[in-house]
Formats: C-alpha cells, structure tokens, sequence
C-alpha cells in the first residue's frame, strides 16, 4: 500500500466557524451564513473533533472549543433527555425535539467523550449525567442510523472502563447513586438495539445485496461499524458477521477499479437492482467509512481495511474521480463537496469536521 502522506492540520478555519454558542452550520465560501443558525447534529459532531485534537495536543485552545461544543449539547437537551436540533442565530430554537438521528449522533459525542480519560473529570461528568437523561429515549430508536450512532457512543463508554461512575472529589463510591448509569442496562440497550439493527439487515438482504435497507444513502458505513463495535463488546458471532459482510458489500460499491473511493452520490443515492448516482460526493461519507474500515482492520486484522482506509484520507487530498483536492491550502478548510463539473465552493462546519476526524485517526495510526 503507497502510505498516505503526512499533511499538516491547520486548525484556524474550525475555530473561524465557531463563536461562544457553538458552531454554525453552514457558510456562504468561507464566511458563516448566519441565517441558518447552528445545529446540535454538527455541534456533535463537531465536538468528536475537538475531543480527538485534545487528546493529541492538550492545547487550551481544543479544549475551550470542547467546552463550547458540550454547553451547545448540553442546552439542546429536553427534560425528557431527547434534543432539539436546529437553532437561529439568536439562540432560540426552531422546534421542540429533534430526529432520532439527532439524538443518537449526541450519545454517539457524549459516549465518546466520555471514553476519553485525557479530558478533565467535571466535562466528563456532565456528559455522565447527560447519557443517563437519555437512556429512556434509547430504547426508543427506529431510525438504523441513529441506533448505530448510540451504539458507536455506547460501545465507547463501555469499553473504556471507568466511564461509568462519577468522579466526585473526597467522596468515596457508595456515596455515588447505584442508579446513574448502570453497567447491566447499557449493555442490555445495546444487545437490543444491535440485535435490532442485525434483524432489519436480515430481513433486507438477499441474493447480490448485503444491506440493512433496499438502498444504500447517507452514513452508510455507521451501519456496519456499529455492529462491528457490538459484536466485539458482546463476543456475538452472528453481530460480527453481519458487521463484514455488510461493510464489503459497501466497499464493494464504493471502491474504485481503480483504487480511489468513491461515495454513493446524494443525487439519486443507490437503489437496490439500480446503479448508484454518481454525485454530490460528500466528505461526511469519506470520514464515515475511513473510521469504519479503522475499526474493522483493529478488529479483524486484514491489511485490506487499512487500505481502505488510506483511500478515504486521500480522498480529501485529490485521489477521487475528479483528481481535486478538497483541501483549501490557504485556510485549511475543507469544500462542500464534488459536483460532476466540480467542487462545491462553500466550507460548512460539517465538512471541515469531517476532515478533521478522518485527519487525526489517520495520523495516530
């Protein structure tokens, strides 16, 4: 495999699309488009991001950003632990709750976060108490892809240990409430809602098609990723199986003869027994699959997936169908995406994030 090349982060333009509530969706080029406000979706993902150059740098600077994307989430929660999404530029909300996909994007943040020991005890907290609103409102989730994104954020905290306990100064363990957060019931939540996902892929698949809908759309590669990430924390084997047989089936449409990846295009998605739409190819589903195919190579071995992953990361960089890069060398920023006559000239958060997740997976590998 031809190793990706090493590129620096320039973390100015993250910072240029964020102020003191979070930071905002979209961007006219580079310039923030205030009319439409900020989104807990993007603030989630966005703080990912910010945990992950944390954890690298220990910088202030990250970890102010991580402060402001949490207060955002934190904000965006109802009492009944779900969360309302998008948000005007004069701080009110536009709805009173969210999407699944909204909510299982937040415990996909928080459950990261939370993973996370390099981030001080008082953030990691309120993500604890966070989580715990939104257990009841888990067991609710039809959505696929907000299942996998809570998989994602759970599987995390689980797997880190001591995420699940508060950490409370000069207090000892009996003092903390048996309740908050119970290690019994997260992994009952995420036997259930993997065996969901895995029973919805059962009753869509068939010959030729490895799929958990009879179309493949957008965050595809969470699907598979989520089930990778519940079949290693539960030792399920049929979980395990459903993880690889969807992610090469995935792979097997999104990789190019010639070795570039290729994401399924927003305009027309990939219909089952159809061809896929050959564009907008967004940076969304570059990251997604890049962090996927990560996992499936820890968690498998096979060389194949760290190829994969490589492809994705040089996706950004100019290997793609249209050989551009989607980097701006200027800014650091990352564009909208690939039209079929060329880049998408706006900068949004979600893409920059993207960049900025795939970039810093990449480089501690």
């Amino acid at each position: 495999m031809q190793k990706s090349v090493a590129r620096p982060l320039i973390m100015d333009y993250l910072k240029s699309l964020t102020d003191d509530t979070g930071i905002f969706q979209h961007t006219k080029f580079g310039i923030p488009d205030r009319s439409h406000g900020y989104t807990s979706d993007d603030n989630a993902r966005a703080l990912i991001a910010a945990v992950m150059l944390y954890k690298s740098s220990k910088d202030q600077g990250s970890l102010a950003l991580v402060r402001t994307y949490l207060a955002f989430i934190y904000h965006a929660q109802n009492d009944d632990g779900g969360f309302r999404n998008f948000m005007g530029y004069n701080r009110e909300f536009l709805e009173n709750t969210g999407s699944e996909d909204c909510l299982g994007r937040c415990m996909w943040a928080l459950g990261y976060m939370l993973a996370e020991p390099a981030i001080p005890q008082n953030l990691r907290n309120t993500c604890r108490y966070m989580i715990n609103q939104a257990l009841p409102r888990m067991r609710e989730l039809s959505s696929p892809r907000a299942i996998a994104y809570g998989l994602i954020g759970f599987t995390a905290m689980l797997e880190s240990g001591e995420a699940l306990s508060y950490s409370l100064p000069f207090s000892n363990k009996e003092d903390v409430d048996p309740g908050f957060l119970p290690r019994a019931e997260m992994e009952a939540i995420i036997e259930e809602l993997a065996l969901r996902l895995h029973m919805q892929y059962e009753s869509n698949k068939g010959t030729g098609w490895h799929w958990f809908e009879n179309s493949i759309t957008y965050g595809n590669a969470m699907l598979p990723w989520a089930m990778l990430e519940a079949s290693a924390l539960s030792h399920t084997e049929m979980f395990r199986q459903t993880a690889k047989e969807s992610l090469d089936f995935l792979a097997a449409a999104t990789f190019s003869k010639e070795g570039f990846y290729k994401p399924i295009g927003s305009h027309g998605w990939l219909e089952r027994g159809g061809a896929a739409a050959l564009f907008d190819e967004q940076p969304i589903e570059a990251c997604e699959m890049l962090l996927a195919c990560m996992s499936a190579y820890k968690r498998f071995g096979n060389h194949t997936y760290l190829v994969y992953a490589s492809s994705c990361y040089d996706w950004f960089h100019g290997r793609n169908s249209l050989s551009v890069s989607l980097i701006d060398e200027q800014t650091g920023a990352c564009y909208d995406g690939i039209h079929a006559t060329g880049l998408n000239l706006n900068q949004g958060s979600e893409n920059i994030v993207s960049y900025c997740m795939a970039h810093m997976v990449m480089q501690n590998e």
